[in-house]
């Protein structure tokens, strides 16, 4: 057991940590520019209400962004859909590209309209509070190629 042997890798799983490590700068650069591409798009959609993303240079973190995370926002973000709650579930219903998961930092964008799936039992007035309003959607831009990522979006925002 672990108290014997000591915690151990196997060699494999230590060149797949090596390798994730090594090419995690190059990972994350792509995240975050994906990021931005598709927070500018969305915060130009006639569907969408707002975006809260740092990267955007109207963001109330924007500056914060700027001095501690200068080379990108970062990949998670979130914005309000005209339509509430419907256009939410309606969405991440269509989207072909994006996985409709909770977890985040995934190599793969995932979508998530908390609303109806991690805080759904919570009172309306509770998921207002708690940031998961009926509008609110959450992604996790992926390294795909941006222009898949917002054509997906596209794509759902119009079925």
């Amino acid at each position: 057991g672990l108290r014997d042997l000591g915690p151990a890798l196997s060699p494999f799983n230590a060149f797949l940590i090596l390798t994730g490590i090594e090419t995690l700068p190059l990972r994350m650069q792509k995240h975050c520019d994906n990021a931005k591409a598709v927070a500018e798009w969305l915060t130009a959609h006639n569907k969408i209400a707002w975006v809260s993303y740092p990267g955007l240079p109207g963001d109330r973190y924007h500056n914060l962004a700027r001095k501690y995370a200068p080379k990108g926002a970062g990949a998670v973000f979130t914005f309000g859909l005209k339509g509430g709650y419907e256009a939410g579930v309606k969405l991440v219903s269509n989207v072909k590209l994006f996985s409709h998961l909770a977890n985040i930092g995934d190599t793969r964008s995932l979508i998530i309209h908390p609303a109806s799936t991690t805080h759904r039992q919570l009172s309306d007035a509770q998921k207002t509070q708690a940031g998961a309003g009926p509008d609110v959607v959450r992604l996790s831009i992926g390294i795909e190629d941006k222009d898949d990522i917002i054509a997906d979006l596209e794509q759902a925002l119009a079925a």
